[in-house]
């Protein structure tokens, strides 16, 4: 058995399998030929039972073997070979002495057939991952400064990578009010007393509210306070993933374990990401556990409370919140003020007070939609001869960022609700598993539009709308814009429910 442990991902690989043909109502299809049992994995290759030779001619017959391969590939982006034995000859495995595993292997090759998972193309986060290397060590020739975050080789050298600090996020430039205070000031006791109390933070709230603002605000104090002597890293959910599964595929589990749990602090940035990511997930609680044990400190944002998420480990979530968890909510108007003159101050420019209070009475959403309106009549201005913009200009150029639909107004429940209440059904009826076609299409202009209106990837739209597989999910969207290409009634009907959706009040 190597350290890897892939009896995660085959457990994930079957349950989207099952779901599949669950949706299908090909049940029974899936319990006679599927039914395959994961004993062991080596670095790269996964070790299956199966009843009998003979059901795996008829599982190879039926597409059963094909699947699985394609499955794996899709979700891991590596090539692992998968070996399928019948019962009998795992059975005498699992009893043979450890010595002779070569006689083994050699028997194993000789009476059962082995299926490779066939090449695929390149991983599309294998290749965003190495452009991020790839760029970020081409910066750190030019500059060297006391942001950079760095992972460690197993040498425990410092080597420059893609987990790098953004030096604009410190507390001096965020701008505390009502909606943040609380979080601000615990974000400052963690960066000046790190690992000896609230421990782990978790930052929770909406998009654009300054969850990361903060997080990178206590990884550059301390790397500051520490003269550099310190091993940060700093990073999303997402390239952690990403690294994990490259250091699979790379064989480089080794570095990638000691990189991360030899750290002084951690920042994890969007934990919901990790959603049905039981692999990834598995890695991090062990992460955890090393760092928590050497009193490291630890930082995760979330864009809500934990007990909201769905498809993430209890022993996991448990981890997450044994600290201290503190909510973000959208500024008040004040605070939307302070923030653009903060950010005036910082790009040295000037903005006429009634236009400031336009976009401040406006802009009730988060704190990048109000940095986005501010940029945006800065950029008008710097391309007028006398460099001025009057409010009657403002409020022309910001019409359409102000009509369109209020994110932070906007939950999961509410699209659901008025999607459901548009076709004359209830809320239980667009998250069950009916096929009628009066479910169906409501159900997929929900997902549609939840896609669109929210930052839900495809296994969060799934948890939400009754536990669905995420490839169902990029189903329907997928079938909805192909919709909409064709259809233009069906386009006035989707602009029609947003505008409901936007002007919806419980």
């Amino acid at each position: 058995m190597s350290e890897q442990n892939y009896k995660g991902i085959w457990e994930d690989v079957l349950n989207i399998i099952r779901e599949e043909y669950k949706q299908k109502n090909q049940e029974n299809f899936f319990k006679i030929y599927f039914n395959m049992e994961y004993v062991s994995d080596t670095i790269d290759e996964i070790t299956v039972s199966v009843p009998s030779d003979v059901m795996l001619n008829h599982m190879e017959e039926k597409g059963s073997i094909q699947t699985v391969k394609d499955k794996i590939a899709e979700i891991t982006g590596i090539n692992l070979n998968v070996k399928f034995i019948p019962k009998n000859i795992t059975s005498k495995l699992l009893a043979s002495d450890s010595n002779l595993e070569e006689e083994k292997t050699e028997a194993i090759a000789k009476e059962t057939p082995s299926v490779q998972t066939e090449p695929q193309p390149e991983n599309p986060y294998t290749s965003i991952l190495n452009n991020l290397i790839s760029e970020s060590e081409k910066e750190s020739k030019i500059k060297e400064d006391s942001s950079s975050a760095y992972s460690y080789s197993s040498d425990e050298k410092p080597v420059k990578k893609h987990l790098l600090l953004d030096e604009n996020f410190t507390f001096e430039t965020f701008v505390p009010g009502e909606n943040s205070n609380f979080a601000y000031n615990v974000s400052i006791g963690v960066a000046k007393e790190p690992g000896k109390k609230f421990n782990p933070l978790l930052i929770y709230g909406g998009s654009g509210l300054g969850k990361t603002h903060l997080m990178q605000s206590i990884g550059n104090y301390i790397y500051k306070q520490k003269e550099g002597n310190v091993k940060i890293a700093c990073l999303s959910a997402e390239n952690f993933t990403n690294e994990f599964f490259k250091s699979l595929s790379d064989k480089k589990t080794d570095q990638f374990k000691n990189k991360f749990r030899k750290l002084d602090v951690l920042l994890l940035d969007d934990i919901h990401f990790l959603i049905d990511k039981k692999g990834t997930q598995e890695e991090l609680f062990h992460t955890f556990e090393a760092l928590h044990q050497k009193k490291a400190q630890m930082v995760f944002t979330c864009d809500r409370p934990m007990e909201e998420i769905k498809g993430i480990e209890e022993r996991l979530k448990t981890r997450f919140t044994m600290g201290i968890c503190i909510d973000i909510t959208p500024p008040n108007y004040e605070t939307r003020k302070a923030i653009l003159q903060k950010k005036l101050e910082l790009m040295g420019k000037s903005v006429p007070e009634d236009i400031l209070d336009y976009i401040a009475k406006n802009v009730q959403t988060n704190v990048r939609d109000l940095e986005r309106s501010l940029t945006k009549i800065i950029g008008y201005a710097e391309y007028q001869p006398d460099h001025k913009v009057t409010i009657e200009i403002a409020r022309k150029e910001l019409k359409d960022t102000f009509s369109q639909p209020s994110n932070g107004f906007i939950n999961i429940e509410t699209i659901q609700k008025v999607v459901a209440d548009h076709y004359n059904i209830s809320l239980s009826d667009i998250k069950s598993k009916k096929r009628n076609k009066k479910f169906v299409i409501p159900r997929q202009i929900a997902i549609y539009i939840a896609r669109n209106l929210l930052e839900y990837s495809y296994p969060e739209l799934g948890n939400e709308f009754g536990g669905r597989d995420h490839t169902t999910m990029m189903h329907s969207y997928e079938k909805m814009e192909e919709q909409l290409k064709t259809d233009s009634s069906f386009n006035q009907t989707i602009e029609i429910l947003i505008r409901e959706i936007k002007e919806y009040r419980k």
